[in-house]
């Protein structure tokens, strides 16, 4: 029996919440090494330093999260959050695999680790991404972030392309 899909249907995707130790991780973790290196070389010190910047612990409960996206299995897109301060969370480590961009994946990792970050008691996301990303810029700004920058600049003189969003006000218990 074969497992295929009607015409045009995509397979399901899983939503895993790991810590960054679990071997389903390192898809994500490789990938980001590869597109780091290939695009910044050694400007910001090298995407290991950068990998190993923050212990494994920032991105796991209460504070933070990590999530992959899996496909048939594989791991096919992911990002975590760490504590930035007591109202906000930082978004970290946003990746897709090469081969499965343009799907809206990485807007999907966004919308699962915005509500992760709201269940947590955060109020705003914080991020930064870099200057020779333009399709990360491009999302955030389409998924309403604000930029922390002026978007007429050359992102090259701006290096750390920052962006906030607010995220949904806490209920009153009492409505």
């Amino acid at each position: 029996m074969t497992n295929s899909l009607p015409l045009g249907a995509l397979p399901e995707l899983t939503v895993l919440h790991l810590p960054l130790e679990d071997p389903r991780v390192q898809p994500l973790v490789d990938g980001l090494i590869e597109e780091y290196d290939s695009r910044y070389g050694t400007l910001f010190g090298g995407a290991g330093k950068e990998m190993r910047r923050y212990p494994a612990e920032e991105f796991a409960a209460p504070h933070g999260a990590l999530l992959i996206l899996q496909e048939e299995g594989q791991t096919v897109a992911g990002g975590a959050f760490r504590r930035y301060d007591e109202q906000t969370a930082e978004l970290k480590r946003i990746w897709t695999h090469a081969e499965h961009r343009r799907r809206g994946l990485a807007r999907r990792v966004l919308v699962e680790l915005e509500a992760e970050a709201e269940r947590r008691g955060y109020r705003r996301i914080y991020l930064t991404t870099g200057p020779r990303q333009p399709e990360a810029k491009n999302l955030y700004l389409a998924t309403g972030y604000r930029p922390g920058f002026d978007l007429a600049a050359d992102p090259e003189t701006v290096l750390h392309l920052s962006f906030t969003k607010e995220l949904a006000a806490p209920q009153d218990p009492r409505s």
